[in-house]
């Protein structure tokens, strides 16, 4: 192989491999790649053509392009517009890069390469054959090559020429192309042409198989697309343009197999036939079919086997939900009697209680308990009554009620049906959607319930339905007195404490792709995050804020690269940021006119001081800090009491005429109601009329009359826990609470001194310093 040294102009292509022997065209538009052709047409007409090894790259260095390229015979330059050129050229010979020379234009020395004729002999006279044949198989798979191009490039005596012309008419990508370009070994070049002749026919022929089972798809569409449109065309000749008969007797199939009265089939096939008497362009024929499909939607003889083993029951109970003792026993007196006698009701009941307690997830775990589908209907906001018991199909766009589509939805006769948020339904013009529910849930008129959208009777009496509600007094009292109801108090923080480490630590950090042990937190920890960055009357806060410690611990373990994270107190700050919640711990020393008294709130207990001012006056009874009117008449009551009591009391009997007396309660932005501050008001009035001071390590809660008596109150769970969160140990409490006391977990009420009184009397008994 004989080799020489030239300089020429040298133009860098995008895309393009060129081989000697190959005629191809191309546009040139960058500026130095013009003056390089310029240079070209003012010598000999020869250029270096090399291709890019990235098309992207607008100005080429030498690192930029392959070594090896080829030398081209410039046979025509066409102006196409303004710094556009259209070149032809023929390939002459390969050549390799020296040097490049990059200024106005690119000028390389190059080296020339002479091929060598492929030396004769039975190998390599086998081996062209073999392109040959390979070429020829490889045409009859690509439509690009056309029979005259074959014969032209085969019809070529010079062995190396058929190569370079068979791999320029190859699709190939540039870098393959280039490595048979730089091979100058004659039979290594040839093997390399064999492999790649060989891999594309592989890849044409299973294109071409693709292809094949594509267009047999498609012929076997049309087919059935031109035997729909001639079974049209037959049914529009016998007046059956849209299927209606076929469909009628699809239909008849559908309810001889149904089992269901014959009040519902005669009503269902009387609407097939009149189906089959409207012509097709009928718009009735729509709401016909609509009606029908949705009637035989409904399950009408399915019903799911239900749970009656009480164990089974009892575990997922448990397993699911933690607390709720009052609704899971219910439950498993429901399975229990369900087991001695398979024709007990089912329960209709109202879990009542503040929002995030589990009303709607245990309304799911007892569909899971006692074996039925759970089906939710969303019952906040609806005002119409048509939303429950469907609309007329007198009406366009007519649809059936929510109960109706929730039997549909869960594809059985006795589902558990969950009635949510029961207390936001609202009437107005359109109806009340509380009086439609009235016959929903009366298991004596359900069986037979009447949907003005289906026309037939549909029995509901298998069906448990189960209500949520915020608040009872925004339920009607007929809907409410046809339910059961379960009030559902707010959790403990003991009880959120068990809650968050049973279920919801478990869950967030799996939902965190974490584990316990590489996040480490304390149940002090989660105490601490349940006292003061989270108040509520349930736990979706928590889960919250439980959520954002464990993404910020993922967080910081990926940052710092670290396997584990433990939580600790200076830690959870730097999560969560300071503390959202601080309580009101007891006093240090006895004040006068100051006593801690105990309320109840929607996200849980409290405790609030009340405090007391006497000054000089006229009698007036100044009340502040945004007290309701039940709770300023509590303060009037006091008053009157303590009128009555002034000899006894050791008090002036004209203080009422010669003082004025200011009742505050701090938080003045929150509002304040209810009886159960009375007790503590009269004991802050005497107090400071006497000048005595009050312990601090006592609180109370009731209701005073003018006579002194001490009547009940609620929310007591919630008030004495708020009372040992805030270290007060002596609880003053109606005596009518005292069965309420008895029903409160042992553990709340340990280290807790309960004083039962009945009159006012007996309060202040307890209470001086």
């Amino acid at each position: 192989m004989n080799k020489q040294t030239k300089q020429m102009p040298m133009l860098a292509l995008r895309g393009i491999t060129v081989f000697p022997g190959m005629l191809v065209h191309f546009d040139v538009g960058r500026p130095k790649s013009l003056k390089a052709i310029e240079e070209a047409m003012t010598r000999d007409e020869m250029l270096l053509v090399v291709a890019q090894k990235d098309a992207g790259v607008d100005e080429p260095t030498q690192d930029d392009l392959y070594e090896m390229g080829t030398i081209v015979h410039i046979s025509q330059v066409a102006n196409v517009k303004d710094s556009q050129v259209k070149v032809l050229v023929k390939g002459e010979k390969r050549a390799r890069i020296l040097t490049i020379e990059n200024e106005s234009f690119m000028y390389a020395d190059v080296e020339e390469i002479q091929e060598e004729e492929l030396p004769e002999g039975d190998e390599q006279e086998a081996m062209i054959r073999t392109i040959g044949e390979l070429f020829e198989k490889y045409a009859s798979l690509s439509a690009r090559i056309t029979e005259e191009m074959i014969h032209g490039i085969l019809s070529i005596k010079n062995s190396v020429e058929i190569m370079d012309m068979i791999i320029a008419h190859i699709t190939l990508e540039v870098e393959k192309k280039q490595e048979i370009l730089a091979c100058l070994n004659i039979k290594e070049r040839m093997y390399l042409v064999m492999n790649v002749l060989n891999t594309e026919i592989k890849i044409l022929s299973i294109q071409k198989n693709i292809y094949s089972k594509v267009k047999k798809n498609i012929d076997q569409s049309q087919k059935e697309y031109f035997l729909r449109e001639q079974i049209k065309v037959l049914q529009e000749e016998l007046g059956d343009k849209d299927g209606i008969m076929a469909d009628a007797a699809l239909y008849e199939k559908k309810i001889d197999s149904l089992t269901i009265s014959d009040e519902i089939k005669t009503k269902i096939h009387k609407e097939v036939k009149r189906l089959t008497k409207l012509p097709g362009s009928s718009p009735e024929v729509g709401t016909i079919r609509t009606y029908i499909d949705t009637v035989l939607e409904i399950p009408w003889s399915i019903k799911t086997p239900e749970n009656t083993d009480l164990k089974h029951a009892h575990h997922i109970l448990e397993k699911e939900h933690y607390a709720l003792t009052k609704i899971k026993e219910r439950v498993m007196e429901y399975v229990a009697v369900k087991k001695m006698s398979k024709s007990v009701e089912t329960p209709i009941l109202c879990l009542v209680g503040p929002p995030g307690v589990g009303k709607t997830s245990i309304a799911q775990s007892i569909a899971h308990a006692v074996g039925r589908n759970y089906v939710s209907v969303s019952l906040g906001g609806i005002r119409d009554e048509s939303e429950i018991r469907g609309h007329r199909r007198t009406y366009i766009g007519s649809i059936p009620g929510r109960i109706v589509y929730a039997l549909t939805q869960a594809k059985a006769m006795n589902p558990l049906i969950l009635l949510d948020e029961v207390d936001k339904i609202m009437g107005d013009f359109r109806g009340d959607p509380a009086a439609a529910l009235l016959e929903v849930l009366d298991s004596n008129q359900n069986s037979n319930f009447r949907d003005n959208y289906l026309e037939v009777p549909l029995d509901l009496s298998d069906c448990m339905f189960i209500a949520t509600a915020n608040n009872l007094s925004t339920i009607p009292k007929p809907l409410l007195d046809r339910m059961e109801v379960i009030d559902i108090s707010s959790y403990t923080e003991i009880e959120k404490l068990h809650i968050s480490k049973k279920y919801l630590l478990p869950k967030q950090l799996k939902k965190h792709a974490l584990s316990a042990k590489n996040l480490k937190i304390s149940d002090t920890h989660l105490l601490y995050i349940t006292q003061h960055y989270t108040k509520e009357a349930g736990v979706r806060n928590l889960e919250r804020t439980i959520a954002k410690v464990c993404r910020r611990a993922a967080r910081e373990m990926v940052e710092k690269d670290i396997k584990y994270v433990r939580i600790t107190s200076d830690r959870l700050r730097e999560y969560l940021g300071m503390p959202c919640y601080l309580y009101e711990k007891k006093g240090e020393e006895p004040e006068i006119g100051i006593v801690r008294g105990l309320a109840w709130t929607s996200v849980g207990g409290d405790t609030l001081s009340i405090e007391v001012n006497v000054m000089k006056g006229k009698g007036q009874l100044e009340l502040t800090g945004q007290m309701g009117d039940v709770m300023k008449e509590s303060a009037k009551a006091a008053v009157s009491y303590i009128r009555s009591k002034v000899d006894t009391l050791d008090i002036k009997e004209d203080f009422y005429r010669t003082c004025d007396i200011h009742i505050h309660i701090p938080e003045g932005a929150v509002p304040k109601d209810g009886p159960s501050a009375g007790i503590t008001m009269a004991t802050a009035i005497i107090s400071a009329l006497t000048e005595r001071p009050i312990k601090t390590d006592i609180a109370m809660t009731g209701e005073i009359t003018i006579r002194g008596r001490v009547l009940a109150i609620g929310g007591l769970k919630e008030k004495l826990l708020a009372a040992k969160r805030a270290g007060i140990n002596n609880i003053i409490i109606p005596k009518q609470n005292k069965k309420s006391i008895e029903e409160i977990d042992s553990n709340l009420l340990e280290g807790l001194n309960i004083i039962y009184v009945s009159m006012m009397d007996e309060v202040l008994q307890y209470v001086f310093a």
